[in-house]
């Protein structure tokens, strides 16, 4: 039996399971692939059954350190979960539809609220794959081209023909799309500073949590990452901290910029920005948390970025789709308020 999976494991079972790797998962350490698959089964289980060879990848044997590729199959022998874990797969998601910016019989672009995952795993009981389905219960077929992280807003395409989710995703692997995001980070970004082109490394750590660094350029775990970086809008944002001190100063604190990724590495965004010492407002995971606490108060509830543009041609009629999501309510809201910054002198 074959699955198509992303992020949520299969079922315990008396017989081995084989899943396929999709897109999002590719590139990834076989050992890692596999924890995230067998939520509730213990690491050191996990590497038993990869050194026994009851793991095998495209029927090979295959050590912890192999990396997947979008379309390998992975056999999974049989395993025991958490009765916890157990329970939580029977519960299924509820419901809901999202916002629609475009959407024919090939696919739906949906405008992705911040908060809310792209599909369950990595403690998520289920996202928005998940609740689509359910809220789509005649669709035949719905499955995500690419994803978005969980605080991460804006436009995200889901396929409704398979044919048009492998166009798509080939368009993605082979960089022929424009995604293009807004993000607000602190400090005053070089106005001829427009490229960073950083090796990313993804780890997790000792609690499992999954995070990403940028490593030397000889550095065999690297992979290349790109992103484009343009000025929007300097802005001052007074905090509480240090509203005084802005009022002395006449140097902005905050730039709106306009993202474009040539690579779609994990959280290749937040992670380029901060290792050039500006990272993303509200960002919880790389960014400045004495700062964002401050941010808070000042109604920013959340990281300030945001999936603003796509372009990409239609997977049936090769005709260039460019689809644009403006900022939440929340983001307006808190951009609206905050104060242009003065010219750099």
């Amino acid at each position: 039996m074959k699955q198509i999976i992303g992020g949520a494991a299969p079922p315990a079972s008396a017989q081995a399971h084989w899943v396929e790797v999709d897109e999002q998962s590719a590139g990834q350490r076989l050992d890692n692939f596999l924890i995230r698959q067998l939520k509730g089964v213990p690491k050191t289980h996990v590497y038993r059954i990869i050194r026994s060879g009851e793991v095998r990848v495209n029927k090979g044997r295959a050590a912890a350190h192999t990396r997947v590729e979008a379309g390998d199959r992975v056999r999974l022998p049989p395993v025991r979960i958490s009765e916890k874990v157990a329970e939580k797969r029977e519960k299924p998601a509820p419901a809901r539809e999202f916002p629609v910016i475009f959407e024919d019989e090939h696919l739906i672009a949906i405008d992705k609220p911040a908060g809310v995952a792209v599909h369950g795993g990595s403690g998520v009981d289920f996202g928005v794959i998940e609740q689509l389905r359910r809220a789509r219960p005649a669709a035949k077929f719905l499955e995500l081209v690419h994803r978005l992280d969980r605080e991460t807003s804006g436009i995200l395409l889901v396929a409704k023909r398979r044919s048009a989710l492998t166009r798509l995703q080939d368009q993605f692997r082979d960089r022929d799309t424009g995604k293009t995001y807004l993000a607000l980070v602190a400090g005053a970004w070089p106005a001829k500073k427009k490229v960073i082109d950083a090796p990313l490394h993804k780890y997790l750590q000792a609690d499992g949590e999954r995070r990403v660094k940028v490593v030397a350029r000889d550095d065999p775990d690297g992979l290349r990452s790109v992103t484009l970086v343009k000025v929007a809008r300097r802005v001052s944002v007074a905090t509480a901290a240090d509203g005084a001190r802005q009022q002395e100063a006449a140097t902005p604190v905050f730039t709106l910029l306009e993202v474009t990724i040539k690579t779609g590495r994990t959280h290749q965004i937040r992670v380029h920005l901060a290792s050039q010492g500006h990272p993303i407002a509200g960002d919880d995971k790389y960014g400045d948390f004495e700062l964002n606490k401050a941010l808070q108060k000042q109604g920013l509830k959340r990281m300030y970025l945001h999936a603003w543009r796509l372009q990409f041609d239609h997977p049936a009629s090769g005709e260039r789709i460019e689809l644009l999501a403006g900022l939440p309510p929340e983001l307006k809201k808190f951009a609206d308020h905050a104060a242009p910054a003065p010219a750099p002198v």
